[in-house]
């Protein structure tokens, strides 16, 4: 049981599987998401409430069990950066409330991205209808059904990764379930959590849920082309994201009227080109180590 949520862990499906009840995959090694968790990273948290959110659990015991699932989440996430390092694909975690816009902005991207070998991994409780509107843009993607779930977890995108077949040098993509709260928590193996903000919400967004906009390392203030018809502070939205992350790179763009896209599109291109680099670099000094080794070996004993 999520201790901020509520949510329970429902029958986690990936797209082609029968469902897993409790998120059990046979990887050769036992997973079983209990879901309860902490909310954030590296940062303290208020004093502990006087009573359990679950009950007949201690707030010790409730504790040990969220660091449990983190620890194994972000095992699991540091597999899925390996593999995606060695093979130099760039990968976002999109976060958002629900509404914020993201599938239609994936879909544009993608489009404008003609060229650019992107596939997408999609996050929903229910339904497969923003995976099928991905792959109607032509390019791969699969859905994961997290059911009563609230979030992705390191786990299930490590298995969708295998079951998209991921290019060399390609861009990965994961939309995760729409929340502010719980993906803030939980590494996927991403370069970057990118979260979505859209001028229809309200501006204290990020200081209404800190966590997520502290956790991200770029903000989409997305649908500008409504700022003509909305009493909206954008300066307000920005110093507030800001105010909880001074890092944070804010991005202001529109999918519908392509507003600020091609500053979005040089971010994907750029963060592609250090990825593909970054893998050729990690190859050729394993190659000039291997070369080093064979001729030590060749050489006569003393």
């Amino acid at each position: 049981m999520c201790t901020t949520c509520g949510c329970g862990p429902g029958d986690v499906t990936v797209e082609g599987e029968h469902p897993h009840h409790g998120h059990q995959h046979d990887h050769g090694h036992g997973h079983v998401h209990e879901h309860a968790h902490e909310h954030g990273h590296g940062h303290q948290h208020s004093a502990a409430p006087e009573h359990s959110h679950a009950p007949g659990v201690s707030n010790t015991r409730m504790v040990q069990i969220e660091q449990d699932i983190l620890s194994k989440n972000n095992a699991y996430a540091a597999h899925n950066r390996q593999v995606l390092s060695e093979q130099g694909i760039f990968t976002l975690n999109l976060v958002s409330s629900p509404g914020s816009g993201k599938t239609t902005l994936l879909c544009k991207t993608i489009t404008l991205l003609a060229g650019q070998a992107v596939a997408v991994i999609e996050g929903d409780q229910q339904t497969s209808q923003d995976a099928e509107r991905i792959r109607a843009t032509g390019a791969p993607a699969i859905q994961i059904n997290t059911g009563k779930g609230c979030h992705l977890d390191a786990h299930m995108v490590g298995h969708a990764m295998e079951k998209l077949h991921l290019q060399d040098g390609s861009l990965l993509m994961i939309e995760n379930v729409g929340n502010l709260v719980c993906p803030a928590a939980f590494d996927l193996g991403e370069a970057h959590k990118v979260v979505i903000l859209s001028v229809t919400e309200g501006e204290d967004k990020p200081i209404k849920y800190p966590d997520m906009f502290r956790a991200a390392s770029v903000m989409l203030l997305n649908k500008v082309d409504l700022l003509p018809h909305l009493n909206y502070d954008v300066s307000a939205a920005i110093g507030f994201a800001r105010r909880v992350n001074p890092n944070i790179r804010v991005i202001q763009l529109s999918a519908t009227s392509g507003e600020g896209m091609q500053e979005w599109l040089e971010f994907l291109r750029e963060g592609v080109r250090k990825a593909v680099s970054l893998r050729r670099e990690t190859v050729a000094s394993l190659q000039a180590r291997i070369a080093q080794l064979e001729a030590q070996l060749q050489r006569p004993m003393a």
